[in-house]
């Protein structure tokens, strides 16, 4: 796993791959999972908003996520919401949510259950 506060290097995906093997990663997408955007009836990680969940050996979680868009109104609350949800997961020690627009976010980064629910299939 890449240390918690290194950049992505040059040549690496630009959505890192999440800790998927740790025993707190689905416990986590769970409680990702009880996150909505107000505006969207669909939960923020079948929306495709978690780009990555990290989490280290101290089960520590760095949240990598974005949102359908900057001018988002609650932009500044989503965060937060990441975090409480993520905190409250038992074993984890501390919890990171980082914001971040790069890559962009898209209607193909929706899950299938997301498209349904919003009647794209």
């Amino acid at each position: 796993m890449t240390p918690m506060n290194q950049p992505i290097a040059e040549g690496e995906p630009l959505i890192r791959p999440s800790t998927t093997d740790h025993a707190l990663y689905e416990p986590i997408v769970d409680a990702c999972k009880t996150v909505y955007d107000p505006e969207i009836p669909v939960n923020i990680f079948d929306l495709g908003l978690i780009y990555t969940l990290e989490i280290n050996e101290a089960s520590e979680v760095r949240v990598i996520m974005t949102l359908t868009a900057p001018g988002c109104p609650v932009a500044g609350e989503m965060p937060g919401w990441v975090a409480d949800a993520v905190e409250s997961v038992p074993g984890v020690k501390q919890v990171d949510v980082e914001m971040t627009f790069e890559p962009q976010w898209g209607m193909d980064m929706m899950s299938d259950e997301a498209r349904l629910e919003l009647g794209f299939m």
